[in-house]
């Protein structure tokens, strides 16, 4: 069975030194030319510094505005050249980091209301009411991107561990392959999923022990090639499943084995309805050690492996709310009730990479770029995904590591411009002023009011006291 080693959380002050934050996401960068280098530095700096403005906005005058239109429509540049710096800060932060490492995978869309849908890309066809009140197919252009975010299971974003961008030129959705041939019988490198495999095999490489990293991602992961990635490259995996997969000798199905299997205990979470009102879900827990057939048409291609199966289902039928049914399959041990209730609260913390799209696409209002192309849209999202990380890790470090020190996250320029915009109380003065403090007052500039009782500071406030 795989050894994980436990848990510990780890300093995250060590995994910064003082200075500015654009210098650490860009000394990395990996630039065909020098110049190039140097605009993106200032370009990181502008969009960073005025959050969810557009370009002419943050660059201010047509030199800088130029410029900028030309360093994203280079054909020298591509989003891997962008983001190669701040993968690398990735390392080095997960290098500092002890304990385990969890690795959030999803994929999300950016749609783009465009004159020429052909110049980016084709996502999907949908159905618009037009002014007759009749359906007409309504073709949404825009671009996909496939993020991999490492998190401490404290819930500190680290940093990003792979992006991928692609349109549906290339690649069909399933539904378009179902229409000619058997999906599960097409190789996976043929397949818009490989893209997950890709993923898991770049954030892996980030860290010096792959067997400390747990690869986590909702049903569209449930794929068996990546399951044998993983044990490849000897990393973990933990998805919630949609596939009935064989089991045992192939006479039965997963789902088979699991209903002789009973209760090995409860466990009680608070969880919100669709009004925000907060409820209690009882969960009744199974699991057991499964042997796993690939499917069918990749049986001579692929091993079965032995897995850990984890069904946590409610009881009863909640009110205004849909009932919790998680299926999740792991190549980890599990042993006891703890060890369960550990797995899925490391999969619910699969959320946090929704917040970080939410910060993407409504703090720097991604969909909203004028750019024309989608290998330029490409580049300046790859960009914001670096000014995104730095809001969410703020926003999270105030919760995780309150009393560190200011200048993990600020220079003592920035530290004494806060000091002369947002005053500080008598008795607050004689107080160690920690970076809980400073980040308070970066959320008061965005509107956070600071009263005794209020929770800790959202991405919201962050990203609006930033800009």
């Amino acid at each position: 069975m795989p050894k994980v080693p436990g848990a510990v959380r780890g300093d995250p002050s060590s995994a910064f030194e003082s200075g500015n934050w654009v210098d650490r996401e860009t000394d990395g960068c990996k630039f065909k030319d020098l110049r190039l280098h140097k605009r993106f530095r200032i370009l990181l700096e502008q969009i960073g510094g005025d959050m969810g403005q557009t370009i002419p906005l943050v660059c201010q005058d047509w030199a800088n505005t130029k410029a900028a239109y030309r360093f994203f429509s280079n054909s020298r540049v591509s989003e891997a050249d962008i983001l190669s710096g701040h993968f690398e800060s990735t390392r080095e932060r997960l290098a500092a980091t002890k304990g385990l490492v969890l690795m959030l995978h999803d994929t999300t869309e950016f749609n783009f209301k465009r004159d020429k849908p052909e110049l980016i890309g084709v996502t999907k066809t949908v159905n618009k009411q037009g002014k007759a009140g009749w359906l007409t197919p309504h073709t949404l252009c825009g671009i996909l991107m496939h993020s991999s975010l490492a998190l401490t299971p404290e819930g500190l974003p680290l940093g990003l561990g792979a992006v991928k961008f692609w349109t549906r030129d290339k690649f069909k959705g399933t539904l378009a392959l179902k229409r000619k041939i058997n999906p599960t019988r097409v190789p996976i490198e043929k397949k818009e999923s490989v893209r997950w495999l890709e993923n898991l095999t770049q954030s892996t490489g980030l860290l010096d022990d792959p067997g400390r990293c747990i690869h986590i991602g909702d049903r569209e992961s449930d794929i068996y090639e990546l399951f044998c990635t993983a044990q490849k490259v000897g990393t973990h995996f933990l998805v919630r499943t949609q596939t009935n997969r064989l089991a045992g000798n192939g006479d039965h199905t997963v789902v088979d084995e699991m209903d002789e299997v009973a209760v090995k205990g409860l466990h009680r979470i608070e969880v919100r309805d669709e009004r925000g009102d907060r409820d209690e879900a009882v969960l009744e827990i199974r699991y057991r050690r499964i042997r796993i057939l690939p499917p069918i048409g990749k049986q001579k291609r692929y091993p079965a492996l032995n897995l850990t199966v984890i069904h946590a289902k409610e009881r009863g039928e909640p009110k205004n709310r849909k009932r919790i049914d998680w299926k999740l399959l792991t190549d980890l041990p599990v042993n006891s009730r703890k060890d369960a209730v550990e797995k899925l609260a490391w999969y619910a913390l699969r959320w946090k990479l929704e917040v970080f799209h939410k910060i993407l696409k409504s703090g720097c209002k991604a969909e909203e770029s004028k750019l024309r192309t989608a290998d330029r849209l490409a580049n300046l999202i790859s960009v914001f995904c670096i000014v995104s990380w730095r809001v969410f890790w703020m926003t999270m470090l105030n919760r995780t590591d309150p009393k560190a020190s200011p200048t993990i996250a600020f220079t003592e320029t920035e530290i004494e411009l806060l000091d002369h915009i947002v005053k500080d109380k008598a008795d607050t003065e004689r107080r160690r002023k920690t970076l809980s403090h400073y980040l308070i007052k970066i959320a008061r500039l965005g509107g956070y009011l600071a009263r005794a009782n209020d929770p800790p500071p959202g991405n919201m406030v962050m990203w609006r006291g930033l800009s």
